[in-house]
């Protein structure tokens, strides 16, 4: 329970005024604003107050939040979707769709657990995704961040017009002609992380979401993107949609990583969390 005044008071005044005897906790607050503050406030009423119960299963529920607190960047979910052959999209670039409508609903619910998307400009231009929850009510739309270093994002697309939640859209223009075209766009907000090559630094892009409050975002990208992410250390959970369809040697690959594997015999990097079935396809959660 918290001990410090925010969006609600502290949880531990509200415990002791109940007159309550008892209080179990999972785990300690990590934040430095509690940080056992409320735990020590409820021992000093009087309160019997335990703590450690099921933590582990309590930091996999709070891993957003813990790791906003804890590593300073939020949790970083890959969400992808291919071939049994490991393909994307036709040779043409068309990739809808390749997942069945089981796999597809499934999505939504990922987009609900999550405080952003974040996807890359070549997406917006491809496909004019609207990358919000549409299958069923939500109390929160995740936030879309969109790496655009060239503001090349159109006014006309969807997560432009579409004010149901916060547009980021992360750049390295610095024209403030190029900038005034977005400003009538309440929703839209331009984010300017640092520059790493003459591309957007992932790192310092997840500082400023973390910064926003953004504990748990979600990457639907392209291969480019994606495999930036990946070279970069910065994926924590792969959730991998894959359909049992063959798109052959012309098709559009899952990742594009720089670096290729040196030996077949080293350890995985990622190990197998679950494989659920979902209609004709399988959905495979891997974790570091």
């Amino acid at each position: 329970p918290c001990s410090h005044y925010g969006r609600t008071p502290p949880c531990a005044e509200a415990l002791v005024r109940a007159g309550v005897s008892r209080v179990v906790a999972a785990m300690s607050d990590p934040n430095p604003q509690v940080a056992g503050k409320g735990l020590a406030m409820l021992r000093e009423a009087g309160i019997q107050v335990e703590c450690g119960l099921l933590e582990t299963e309590a930091r996999a529920l709070n891993r957003g939040f813990l790791s906003r607190i804890e590593r300073g960047r939020p949790f970083v979910r890959l969400k992808c979707a291919a071939s049994l052959d490991g393909k994307t999209a036709l040779s043409d670039g068309r990739s809808q769709w390749i997942t069945g409508p089981e796999a597809r609903a499934d999505v939504q619910i990922l987009r609900a657990e999550s405080c952003a998307v974040i996807t890359g400009v070549g997406t917006v231009l491809a496909d004019n995704p609207q990358l919000n929850v549409r299958a069923f009510p939500t109390l929160r739309q995740p936030a879309r961040v969109i790496l655009d270093s060239s503001l090349q994002t159109p006014l006309s697309s969807r997560v432009v017009q579409d004010g149901g939640s916060p547009t980021l859209i992360a750049t390295l223009n610095n024209c403030d002609q190029s900038l005034q075209k977005y400003t009538n766009h309440q929703h839209l907000q331009i984010l300017r992380p640092s520059e790493s090559n003459r591309r957007i630094n992932l790192h310092n892009l997840l500082v400023l979401l973390a910064e926003k409050g953004y504990g748990e975002v979600m990457v639907e990208a392209g291969a480019v993107l994606a495999g930036a992410f990946l070279e970069a250390g910065l994926v924590d959970e792969i959730v991998l949609y894959q359909a049992p369809k063959i798109l052959g040697g012309n098709g559009k690959g899952l990742f594009s990583l720089a670096e290729n594997p040196k030996s077949l015999t080293e350890p995985p990097l990622w190990q197998t969390v679950s494989v659920t079935p979902l209609g004709n396809d399988i959905k495979w959660i891997l974790q570091k």
